[in-house]
C-alpha cells in the first residue's frame, strides 16, 4: 500500500511516499520557509525555489513535482492528541473540530499540523486521511506516572511525546535481539534537538520524560528540560509570561548554556577549550544517566538501552560519555563497535545491551495509517 505521510511545521512541510510492504520511500522532500516569497523546496538533495506563502500552496507545489496517483491514503503527524485521541484516528469534520479545540495543548506544534491537514484534505479530498499522534504511545501511562502532585480538578497531567519514534525503535530492537517485545524491558533514548527518554515494559510505555508539554524532561537544544517551578514563577515575575515562554522553549537548553543549540557545534566549542561547552556536555549526559538509573528502577531491571534520532544515531562521543558511568548496570561500551556505527555497541559480555536503532517515524506513521485503513 502506498501512503503519503505529511508532517506540517509552522514554516515547513515535510512529506514522504512510502510503500508499506517494503518500507521503501518512493519519494521524499520538504518545503522550508513557508511564508517567504521564495520558499526553499528540498527534493532529492536539490533545492528548488517555489512560491509557498501558505501550506496549501506548499502542498500544491509538491504535487507538481510528485506523482500521487498511486497513493491510497494520507497519514498526518499530529504532535498532541490530548485525552481525546489515544490512538490513530480517521479524520473527518468532527475530528478536525476536536483537534482545533485541543490545539492549546501544543500551541507550537498542533496549529501547523492542523493547517497541513486542511490543505491536504482540500487538495486530495478523495483519499482517506489519518491522524497519528505523538502522544498515543503513552496514552496508557499508569496513573502514578501521568499525574502531577497538584489538585486533580485542574485536569492537567503528563502526556509524553516522541511516541511514534519510541514505539518504532523498541519494536526494531526486539527484532534485532530476536526476542518477543512482550518479554523485554527497554529504555529508549530519542536524542535530537528535542530529546526524551521512555521506559517500555513488554511493549507498553510506563514512563517518559516529556510531560504536559515537550518542555519537561531532558536537556534539549533550546528547551530547558526539568526546572524548578518556583524558578519559572520568578522568571514570570521578572519578564512576563510570553518572554518566559520564549526563554524556556527557544533560548535555553544547550543554546542557553553555550550559545549553540546543535551538539556538533557544542563539541567544537568544547574541543577548543570552551569551559561552558565542556560543562554543558557533562550536564547533558548526566541528566540522561540519572534517567536511565530511575527507569531501571521503574522497570525493575532492563534488557537494553536504545539510542536513536539525530544525536543518538550519529554522535558516538555522546553515546560513549553516557555509557561510561553505567558499568554498574551491566553495560560496557564496545569502543570499536561504537566507532563503526554498529547496531550493538555494548561488549558481548554485557548483561544489558546498548543498541543504536535508526528511527523512522514516517514509516511508523505509514504503517499505522495502513492498519487503520484496512481495519
Amino acid at each position: 500500500m502506498q501512503i503519503l505521510v505529511l508532517n506540517a511545521g509552522s514554516s515547513s512541510l515535510k512529506y514522504a511516499v512510502l510503500e508499506t510492504d517494503t518500507g521503501q520511500a518512493l519519494a521524499k522532500g520538504q518545503i522550508e520557509r513557508i511564508g517567504i516569497p521564495q520558499a526553499a523546496y528540498v527534493r532529492g538533495g536539490q533545492i528548488v525555489k517555489v512560491l509557498a506563502m501558505n501550506h496549501a500552496q506548499a502542498l500544491a507545489a509538491i504535487a507538481k513535482f510528485e506523482d500521487f496517483s498511486s497513493v491510497q491514503a494520507i497519514g498526518h503527524r499530529v504532535v498532541h492528541g490530548g485525552l481525546a485521541f489515544t490512538a490513530p484516528s480517521k479524520i473527518n469534520d468532527a475530528v478536525l473540530t476536536v483537534l482545533e479545540e485541543n490545539a492549546k495543548f501544543a500551541p507550537l506544534h498542533n496549529p501547523p499540523n492542523i493547517v497541513g491537514i486542511k490543505a491536504a484534505r482540500e487538495l486530495l479530498p478523495s483519499l482517506e486521511h489519518v491522524a497519528v499522534f505523538d502522544t498515543a504511545f503513552h496514552a496508557n501511562l499508569p496513573e502514578h506516572a501521568h499525574l502531577y502532585a497538584i489538585p486533580k480538578e485542574t485536569g492537567l497531567r503528563r502526556f509524553g511525546f516522541h511516541g511514534t519514534s519510541h514505539g518504532y525503535v523498541t519494536k526494531e530492537a526486539a527484532k534485532f535481539l530476536n526476542r518477543p517485545l512482550e518479554q523485554l524491558k527497554l529504555i529508549s533514548l530519542h536524542l535530537g534537538n528535542g530529546a526524551s527518554a521512555c521506559a517500555v515494559r513488554y511493549g507498553q510505555s510506563i514512563d517518559t520524560t516529556m510531560g504536559f508539554t515537550p518542555l519537561e524532561g531532558l536537556v534539549m537544544g533550546t528547551r530547558s528540560g526539568d526546572i524548578d517551578a518556583g524558578l519559572v514563577l520568578e522568571l514570570v515575575r521578572r519578564n512576563g509570561i510570553d518572554a518566559t515562554d520564549t526563554l524556556l522553549n527557544k533560548q535555553s537548553g544547550m543554546l542557553g548554556l553555550t550559545g549553540a543549540a546543535d551538539l556538533r557545534d557544542v563539541w567544537k566549542k568544547a574541543d577548543e577549550g570552551d569551559q561552558n561547552a565542556l560543562v554543558a556536555l557533562e550536564l547533558f549526559a548526566y541528566r540522561i544517566q540519572k534517567t536511565i538509573g530511575a527507569y531501571t528502577a521503574a522497570l525493575e531491571g532492563v534488557d537494553a538501552i536504545i539510542f536513536t534520532a539525530g544525536v543518538g544515531e550519529n554522535d558516538m562521543r555522546m553515546r560513549a560519555k553516557i555509557l561510561e558511568k553505567l558499568g554498574w548496570l551491566g553495560v560496557q561500551l564496545d569502543a570499536a563497535a561504537n566507532q563503526a556505527k554498529a547496531t550493538r555497541i555494548s561488549t558481548p559480555d554485557s548483561s544489558v545491551a546498548a543498541l543504536v536503532i535508526p528511527t523512522n517515524e514516517e514509516l511508523a506513521i505509514a504503517l499505522e495509517t495502513q492498519k487503520l485503513c484496512q481495519g
